[in-house]
């Protein structure tokens, strides 16, 4: 959004009020004026005044806020825009329908029930082959014993192993498919795969200079079950890394007859259609756990496509704006086509005119406010022609899409409604097992002032610790950074020569918030092209400490001892966030240590005498009285509780009796 959204009133008073507040002094300080009417002499000097002071005070009120505007705008800082959450849907057959499979096309939309805005509308980022065989079944060969792992592969289950707690070779885990058809041949089978949620913090993330996160630690084959022997399937995309990452498998399944069901290993209850990936090779550093493996899904993005607006004509005058109706629009998306008689063009976004000749055919777009602005035909980019046969439709955008923000990052099981119906899909069935990530909402201006000293500074190159951190938050929907040199996450208290290691806070609202695998990678590669060729990079997640706080409050007499109980365990928790924390209200500071009197300022909220007693406990061990708690270095703190006993101060009784 423009920063010139944003100027400040300094003095917000107009005309009428400052000539109804000199009227109201008149009897005080001359009592002999008595003809207030507009028509007196005296009164419109007064207005005349006020007029002034009015053109005065705004010009004088704006000076040093539009000074820093400018500022920011001269440097090139504009607010960066929203961002959509991601998710994977799972579009599930209907149990009476005819056909082996069901197409579900790109862009299908998918709403979450509305909050206070708008609906929240996702829509499918590829096509999707629903199979209406349905994997029922899943089993785990280690290499010498099938184990069932059906009941494990819930959203709510521990996880399992996937190749066992060895992860030999040959190992392999088995997916099997009942459906009262035969099997679909030729079709694209899509699996998305997660890793368990209980394997705690991500691997540290590589960037570049250290070892290539690009190379999985494990070969695997995936096959199908013959009827006497296990034949190779076609492999058509696989970005999980052998399993060790959330991501999509997509196969391609064998021509008609070549899959015969069968009763294989610890599952015998019926016939099965069976799929299998098999270890080749194995090098995990430690064996892959997976919480969550599903088929007929497809990854979706908290967006709606707009195909075909016209915008309007051009009339040949030199910087002409035109908007889009539906915002913020998503970068990159816009497809804009001019068209100045002799056909449509289509045109190139820049992001600004400098450079730009008069037959440079380039616009600027303001995605927040959807407004898109052409040149002067000078020296800052081609003005359109007007085409007299088309003067209201010469311009056309023929695709974009809009949409973002936090609230679409909805929650796991979340009720969903297909918005265009597929026969054959079951609209009721559709789900998201895994909650949305990655939404944001447009930057704040007070962030912006703050980012801008540190982009002035780092020209987009990381070579201090602060560029590492400015830039890790451009990378991605990153709440807070920090930058430890020196510091390798394999090699705790030892310091590397060359290494930066860099600890980001994704912006979700979550009292422990846990950046994915896909954000980590971001932030890497955003980094790793912006960093000194000998920096050894790597990018990890937050570790969290455990604390907990006891404490016995005094209150006064007339209080309410249960409000006051909540105030109190609110205010102690929120100091200790680690996004809203500390003292500066911007997150507690990594690594930093919890000060025995700062806990006992934020406990003294309304009502509060004083705080007669109080513990901390950090990682299962009470701190001594009175003393301030170190955590590690880089490390946040995670609230497991916050206990406050209050109780009437029998002072405070005596007193107002």
């Amino acid at each position: 959004m423009p920063l010139a959204a944003y100027l400040p009133v300094i003095d917000n008073r107009r005309f009428d009020d400052l000539v109804a507040e000199a009227r109201t002094r008149i009897p005080r300080y001359t009592p002999e004026w008595t003809d207030y009417n507009p028509g007196d002499a005296g009164f419109a000097l007064v207005e005349l005044f006020a007029w002034m002071t009015e053109l005065l005070t705004y010009r004088l009120g704006q000076v040093p806020e539009l000074n820093y505007l400018k500022f920011l705008e001269l440097i090139g800082i504009e607010l960066e825009p929203a961002r959509p959450a991601q998710i994977v849907f799972l579009f599930p057959v209907q149990t009476g329908f005819t056909d082996s499979t069901v197409l579900v096309p790109t862009r299908t939309q998918v709403a979450a029930p509305p909050d206070a805005g708008a609906p929240i509308v996702f829509e499918t980022q590829r096509p999707l082959t629903a199979l209406k065989a349905v994997m029922d079944a899943v089993q785990v060969y280690d290499g010498f014993n099938f184990i069932d792992v059906s009941v494990d592969n819930t959203e709510t289950g521990p996880g399992f192993q996937p190749f066992g707690p060895l992860a030999n070779a040959d190992a392999a885990l088995l997916l099997g498919f009942s459906s009262d058809l035969p099997f679909p041949a030729g079709a694209e089978l899509s699996l998305a795969i997660w890793p368990a949620t209980d394997r705690g913090v991500p691997p540290p993330i590589p960037c570049g200079g250290g070892a290539s996160a690009m190379f999985a630690p494990a070969q695997l084959v995936w096959e199908f079950w013959a009827g006497s022997e296990w034949r190779p399937l076609k492999l058509l995309f696989d970005d999980t890394l052998a399993f060790t990452r959330p991501g999509f498998v997509r196969l391609k399944l064998p021509g008609k007859g070549e899959i015969v069901t069968a009763k294989l290993g610890a599952i015998t209850d019926k016939l099965r259609a069976w799929l299998r990936a098999r270890l080749v090779a194995s090098a995990y550093e430690a064996p892959p756990v997976l919480a969550l493996v599903r088929a007929n899904a497809v990854p979706a993005m908290a967006a709606q496509t707009v195909l075909d607006e016209v915008l309007g004509g051009s009339d040949g005058t030199p910087n002409q704006v035109f908007a889009l109706s539906s915002i913020p629009v998503l970068d990159g998306t816009l497809q804009l086509q001019v068209d100045e008689g002799t056909g449509f063009v289509t045109w190139t976004e820049a992001d600004d005119f400098a450079g730009a000749g008069p037959n440079d055919l380039v616009y600027l777009l303001d995605p927040t406010t959807g407004q898109i602005r052409f040149g002067d035909g000078v020296n800052h980019g081609h003005i359109p022609v007007a085409n007299l046969s088309a003067p209201a439709s010469s311009i056309v955008a023929r695709s974009y899409q809009f949409g973002g923000g936090a609230r679409t990052n909805i929650e796991a099981g979340t009720p969903l409604t297909l918005m265009t119906g597929i026969v054959g899909i079951d609209a009721g069935k559709i789900a998201n097992p895994l909650a949305a990530y990655g939404g944001r909402d447009e930057e704040t201006l007070a962030a912006a002032k703050q980012r801008a000293p540190q982009a002035l500074k780092s020209h987009d190159r990381a070579v201090t610790a602060e560029d590492f951190e400015l830039l890790a938050k451009e990378a991605g929907p990153i709440r807070r950074a920090v930058a430890l040199p020196l510091v390798h996450p394999d090699f705790p208290g030892t310091e590397v020569p060359g290494v930066v290691t860099v600890i980001v806070v994704p912006d979700v609202a979550s009292p422990t918030p846990m950046p994915s695998p896909g954000l980590l990678r971001a932030v890497c590669a955003y980094l790793d092209a912006r960093r000194l060729i000998t920096t050894e990079l790597y990018v990890i997640a937050p570790t969290y400490v455990p604390v907990a706080i006891t404490l016995d409050v005094l209150a006064q007499a007339d209080a309410d001892v249960s409000v006051v109980k909540q105030a109190v365990e609110d205010a102690i928790t929120g100091f200790l966030d680690p996004r809203s924390g500390g003292s500066d209200g911007l997150g507690w500071p990594f690594g930093g240590t919890i000060y025995f009197v700062d806990i006992l300022r934020a406990a003294l909220v309304t009502d509060v005498i004083r705080v007669a007693d109080l513990v901390i406990t950090l990682n299962g061990t009470d701190a001594p009285n009175c003393t301030d708690v170190p955590i590690p270095t880089g490390a946040l703190l995670s609230v497991q509780s916050v206990d406050a006993n209050v109780t009437i101060d029998p002072a405070a009784i005596g007193n107002a009796a």
